[in-house]
């Protein structure tokens, strides 16, 4: 889950990326996803087997309830992820006003992911550590601390790609865009298509409101003639 998360929410970020276009993106974003999804379902049935097949009690560490959190708040971000911004049925403003939710959020279960797995390995130490103990430092708790600083390293250096400006998407040439607060290059498509209606919006009343002044020079122009 952590590897495959964490690819699949820079994939917007490489740069070799950003000459492909935005749809496939969507699809390859929305691929990894699933498919980070479905391994993280599968961990979690064998965890409970495990359990059940041990005499182990179910969800009694922080470690699984955080886990499980994690777990349900990512299945949510699946779905509304599939349901907003890769169908086509989702209003313009719906996905302009949810993109920065959509962003945060995603940032968030990558972060509790890796505090999760932080938690997991941690248990794993304490209990299989007998003789000698985990306190005594042998070479397996050295490795696994290592193990942990580095998805730490790991963690940070992908929340830092994911936020820098200079990491994002470029935006589509030709296109002009309103970028509201909080907004994330992920929302151009959105944002541009309600700057693109807006112009229209403009044009027609400028077309409307020059009609009406013909009109109304026309009215004068009969009001003179029957004057005269």
């Amino acid at each position: 889950l952590v590897s495959v998360l964490s690819s699949a929410i820079i994939v917007y970020r490489l740069p070799w990326t950003w000459k492909c276009s935005k749809l496939l993106m969507k699809f390859i974003h929305a691929g990894l996803n699933t498919i980070a999804m479905i391994l993280a379902i599968v961990s979690m049935v064998a965890v409970f087997e495990y359990h059940n097949a041990k005499n182990i009690p179910n969800m009694y560490s922080l470690h699984s309830w955080i886990g499980l959190t994690a777990l349900i708040f990512y299945s949510l971000q699946l779905f509304l992820g599939f349901a907003v911004f890769l169908l086509p049925f989702a209003p313009v403003h719906l996905r302009a006003v949810l993109m920065p939710i959509h962003v945060y959020s995603g940032l968030t279960i990558f972060a509790t992911v890796i505090a999760t797995a932080l938690m997991g390995i941690t248990e794993k130490l304490i209990f299989s550590l007998k003789n000698p103990s985990y306190s005594a430092s042998p070479p397996e708790a050295t490795l696994v601390n290592c193990l942990g600083v580095v998805l730490v390293i790991f963690g940070s250096l992908i929340l830092w790609m994911a936020s820098r400006p200079h990491w994002k998407r470029p935006l589509e040439e030709n296109t002009k865009v309103l970028r509201p607060i909080g907004g994330t290059s992920e929302g151009t498509e959105a944002e541009s298509t309600m700057t693109n209606s807006s112009n229209v919006d403009k044009s027609d009343l400028r077309i409307s409101t020059e009609a009406a002044r013909k009109q109304n020079l026309k009215f004068d122009e009969a009001g003179q003639r029957s004057t005269m």
